[in-house]
């Protein structure tokens, strides 16, 4: 399987430039704390909506070949996404739509390298490849988020007497990104191949594939209490929704406002290396636990995990680290916590989506999912903002009540309806 590594590298590059870099980059521009969340939150806006572009993609066939455009369309938006540091005028509203771009391409990419993957590799196989699938993805997460940001942190002692260093920082550091992302495009060129079914192109228009997607809408709104599991889904993510951005703030805010003063570097190591890869392994261990037992599908209480990263922030707020050891050590139980009570939406997202997204690496990026934690991505800067870090986090683990309520709800209902 040489285009296994390749393809999903070449999905989690720009997809964690958009998740976990962009944040830093309007921070860093010098947007306020609700601005840069606030754009941060609409950027998932594409993975929201990718469920209306799914059945043009599966009509359209070809997978290779449209795999092979979008990687050229995402090589050049992050050329495009370098070269915008360099204008001084209107910066950060080019950089935010190049990012939304970026964004839409990714959300592309994922559908199409879905369904190659499950046209190229049976069911069985699927289930056998999940794992590298995943190790491979996480490998380019830590690359783009913690590698990226070390280089970022450098280049701005490197460039500290230059003017504009950090857009300068920034820009050269998407350059040598680009430069890796095109030896995964050229690779790619090369290792992937005809599906071996369901290739075929099939003719229908853009209202065809909208009123396809209507009839899913349709569907799913007659099924017994949707509306109550999208609800408990919500108030279930709650939590970590509001964690998601806030807590990059916490480490690099200064100690003045209330943050640890981290460097980019320390960020790096913590959050893009430590963290990425505490996530992945309770991301992994969760789905094997739930594949194998249906933890999360028959045990009301299993969300517990979810909501235990809260309180360690607010933990730090009271006894922050003091070294970076103790800092990389909090971040792994964090998100470790996450990763593996982050397979508490698969019940949900099966109850609405079916087995639509059966082979999906990262849960954040299925649009019901991405859905629910929008608006608490959007307002986690404002809320930092008027309450602080220890009010903030306080008020965020306290929302592991209702979270811990709507968890046992949701997968009672989801149960029963099972049952009947």
């Amino acid at each position: 399987m040489k285009w296994l590594p390749s393809l999903f590298a070449a999905e989690a590059i720009p997809s964690a430039v958009v998740t976990f870099v962009a944040l830093l980059m309007f921070v860093q521009l010098g947007e306020g704390w609700g601005k840069s969340t606030l754009l941060c939150g609409l950027l998932t806006l594409p993975w929201v909506l990718k469920s209306f572009l799914r059945e043009k993609v599966r009509r359209h066939g070809r997978f290779a070949h449209v795999l092979r455009l979008i990687e050229v369309c995402l090589f050049f938006s992050l050329v495009a996404l370098a070269f915008s540091f360099n204008i001084s005028k209107y910066r950060v509203g080019h950089i935010y739509g190049i990012l939304f771009l970026i964004c839409f391409f990714c959300a592309w990419h994922e559908l199409a390298a879905r369904m190659y993957y499950e046209r190229m590799l049976r069911p069985r196989e699927q289930r056998l490849y999940n794992a590298p699938k995943m190790f491979f993805s996480q490998c380019f997460v830590i690359i783009t988020y913690g590698v990226m940001l070390l280089v970022v942190g450098g280049l701005e002692i490197f460039y500290h007497n230059r003017h504009q260093a950090v857009a300068l920082s920034w820009s050269t550091s998407i350059y040598l990104l680009a430069g890796i992302y095109l030896l995964l495009l050229i690779y790619n060129l090369f290792t992937l191949k005809p599906a071996h079914v369901g290739d075929r192109s099939q003719t229908q228009t853009i209202g065809g594939a909208v009123r396809a997607e209507v009839r899913t809408i349709d569907r799913i709104i007659h099924q017994p209490h949707w509306l109550l599991v999208v609800v408990c889904l919500f108030l279930m993510l709650l939590p970590q929704a509001l964690l998601f951005h806030s807590r990059v703030l916490f480490l690099y805010a200064s100690p003045a406002e209330g943050g640890l003063g981290c460097s980019l570097q320390w960020i790096a190591l913590a959050q893009g290396t430590v963290g990425v890869l505490a996530f992945s392994l309770g991301l992994g261990y969760g789905y094997r636990l739930e594949r194998r037992h249906h933890v999360f599908s028959t045990i009301p209480t299993a969300c517990v995990m979810l909501v235990l990263s809260p309180f360690v922030y607010w933990l730090m707020t009271q006894w922050p680290p003091q070294s970076l050891w103790l800092l990389c050590m909090a971040t792994f139980v964090a998100q470790i916590s996450f990763g593996f009570g982050l397979n508490a939406c698969i019940p949900y997202v099966r109850y609405i989506s079916g087995e639509r997204y059966r082979s999906t690496i990262n849960y954040l990026y299925i649009p019901l999912v991405a859905l629910v934690m929008l608006i608490p991505f959007s307002v986690s800067g404002w809320l930092v903002d008027y309450l602080g870090f220890p009010h903030y986090f306080a008020v965020d683990s306290f929302m592991a009540v209702p979270a811990l309520i709507a968890g046992r709800l949701g997968t009672m209902k989801i149960k029963n309806y099972k049952s009947i």
